[in-house]
């Protein structure tokens, strides 16, 4: 991951925030509000990337449990042992997203582009 501060450019940004409220918002909701942010924002790339951010981070998120949720349901099938494994792992993942969800919306606030290794390139590309 990617850390340095980075000064958002004006004062307010199209959407009449502060940069880094509207930044620490566009996480806040998952997708939704990264979209909202992402549409509504034209001008401040600080902003845009980090709605981007979210956007991209929410769908791995979503696509990533859904998996998960789906092997589970086979293994528990298949073999209960494995079934349990995942079953662990499928909470520890939920709660690993929660943190880093929390830390973005901090960064963010602090002013800094904390890229996330994929997405955060992805989201620098459409910002």
């Amino acid at each position: 991951m990617e850390q340095g501060p980075v000064t958002p450019s004006p004062q307010t940004s199209s959407t009449g925030m502060d940069p880094k409220v509207a930044a620490l918002l566009s996480y806040l909701f998952g997708w939704v509000s990264g979209l909202i942010f992402f549409l509504i924002e034209k001008e401040d790339k600080y902003v845009r990337f980090h709605a981007m951010q979210s956007i991209l981070l929410s769908v791995a998120c979503i696509v990533i449990m859904i998996a998960l949720n789906i092997i589970l349901g086979i293994l528990m099938f298949v073999a209960d042992i494995f079934g349990i494994f995942f079953a662990i792992v499928s909470p520890l993942f939920s709660l690993a997203f929660f943190v880093l969800w929390i830390m973005l919306m901090v960064k963010a606030y602090q002013g800094e582009k904390w890229k996330l290794p994929i997405i955060g390139d992805m989201a620098e590309k459409y910002a």
